[in-house]
């Protein structure tokens, strides 16, 4: 029997407020323990909390840019459970009333797009954080955390594989991170991932048992978690066993998902109505506000490089994947910069030393008119396209100009035709096997006479003027 799964993520997201969602805390990451707290936070007795405007602003901007309905009244409730790291008791989230619901984004995995819908985005607060390391028998609790405000992003379980669940994510983020209202760095916590799983016979309607995986902070091992958990499941139904609906943990070390508790249904955490909050309820003219402060969003802008500037899908895509990166190509377009020369050093050199130092393009001492006048010195010949990588990378390393450091380097470009012409008579003449193979048709030899030249020139001769000498000497 096939089988397919079923697989629903609710996504939890920071949102970038300066102060936690019911009091004046700082929500600043990396502070000594308990350091960000105060009587409403970590729940004393006759305290009150009173909403965060940005957070429900927020809220409502990541609404409308995926797509969602806009509640006009919207209700916080108590979601009450005990863990240590909840110091009321409880937790102030919602339920039957969210601020949004009934939203979409569309994803694309190996060239076919599709739409996954969202069952609702509501706010809540986060709880605390339990540390176990280093503690010996004890745990400590650090309540910075407690208070934050968080956005609960839920899915339809419309996603049917690991590679478009990890697509979806990182659609979210790119939308959260382009409209400025989360860092999407899920190494820090700022965004996490669970996924609801379940299997069923392929064609089956009716939805499998499903178990909830937490404590998946990447993208690889969101894919790796729900790969390992999908074939666990279809283990144990081939081998007639019965699937027991639970929270389990993804062991990154081993590889694997544990069980970590039964899993709990909505009705034991015996949500109620926040009494000591009022209802929200917007105006329209507040939502339209915030509609009009979104910016460009990854999908229109995709569409608008590839009509605009004539690139190809893929390359629209990595190159809108994030804010950033978009905003620096288009100051090197804006700076004169052909598109497609811009894109292609973009998506190789740069964001290959972007990569190996782990750094981000905001970091980047190199500027987009730099990028730009670089390429105009391969444009007029100054410079080859081989020279231009080796100043390229000094650009990089250092943010100076390239005419600055074609100048101190001595890497302008050889285009006197006789220079070159005695360089390649001095390949040939070292080379005359070779020069007897070319003739007798291995015309792959081009690219070695090639090679040879531009090593005893240094890599400046220029190659266009190399491949005409050695046209004219090889072929008469």
């Amino acid at each position: 029997m096939q089988y397919e799964a079923v697989i629903g993520l609710e996504i939890h997201a920071q949102l970038l407020t300066e102060s936690k969602m019911f009091c004046g805390c700082s929500t600043k990451f990396g502070s000594g323990p308990n350091t960000q707290t105060c009587p409403v936070c970590i729940g004393m007795p006759g305290v009150l909390p009173v909403m965060n405007r940005k957070a429900i602003e927020y809220v409502v901007k990541t609404g409308l840019a995926m797509n969602c309905e806009i509640s006009p009244y919207s209700r916080f409730a108590r979601k009450n459970y005990f863990y240590p790291d909840l110091p009321k008791g409880y937790q102030i989230s919602q339920y039957e009333l969210p601020l949004c619901g009934h939203g979409f984004v569309e994803i694309t995995v190996n060239g076919s797009s599709r739409k996954i819908g969202l069952t609702r985005i509501h706010l809540e607060e986060d709880a605390g954080k339990n540390i176990h390391e280093g503690a010996g028998n004890e745990s400590f609790v650090d309540l910075n955390r407690a208070g934050t405000p968080l956005m609960e992003i839920v899915s339809e379980p419309d996603i049917r594989t690991p590679q478009e669940a990890v697509e979806f994510v990182k659609k979210l983020r790119a939308i959260v991170r382009y409209i400025g209202v989360c860092d999407g760095n899920m190494e820090e916590g700022s965004l996490r991932c669970d996924a609801n799983v379940s299997v069923r016979p392929a064609g089956q309607q009716e939805l499998g048992t499903k178990a909830e995986i937490k404590n998946m902070n990447s993208f690889r091992f969101i894919e790796k978690a729900l790969e390992y958990e999908i074939k666990r499941q279809i283990k144990v139904l081939k081998e007639s066993g019965r699937i027991i609906q639970e929270t389990r943990l993804w062991d990154s070390n081993r590889g694997v998902t544990e069980s970590m508790r039964s899993k709990e249904e909505a009705h034991d955490y015996r949500y109620f109505p926040e009494p000591d909050l009022m209802p929200v309820e917007f105006e329209q003219s507040w939502i339209d506000e915030i509609k009009t402060s979104i910016c460009e969003l990854p999908d229109i802008k995709r569409a608008r490089y590839v009509k605009e500037f004539n690139l190809p899908e893929q390359d629209a895509g990595l190159l809108t994947s994030e804010k950033a990166v978009a905003e620096w190509f288009e100051e090197a377009v804006k700076s004169g910069g052909a598109p497609k020369s811009v894109g292609n050093w973009m998506m190789g050199d740069l964001m290959k030393l972007l990569n190996e130092e782990n750094r981000q393009i905001e970091e980047c001492m190199l500027k987009p008119k730099q990028l730009v006048d670089m390429l105009s010195l391969i444009d007029k010949g100054v410079i080859s396209g081989k020279i231009a990588k080796t100043v390229f990378e000094e650009m990089y390393k250092t943010g100076r100009d390239a005419g600055v450091i074609v100048k101190e380097k001595g890497l302008v470009q050889v285009s006197d035709e006789s220079e070159i012409e005695k360089a390649v008579d001095d390949v040939l003449a070292n080379s005359p096997n070779e020069v007897e193979r070319f003739k007798a048709g291995d015309a792959k030899l081009m690219g070695f006479f090639v090679g040879q030249i531009m090593k005893a020139t240094k890599g400046k001769a220029n190659p266009k003027i190399v491949n005409e000498l050695l046209r004219k000497k090889l072929l008469g």
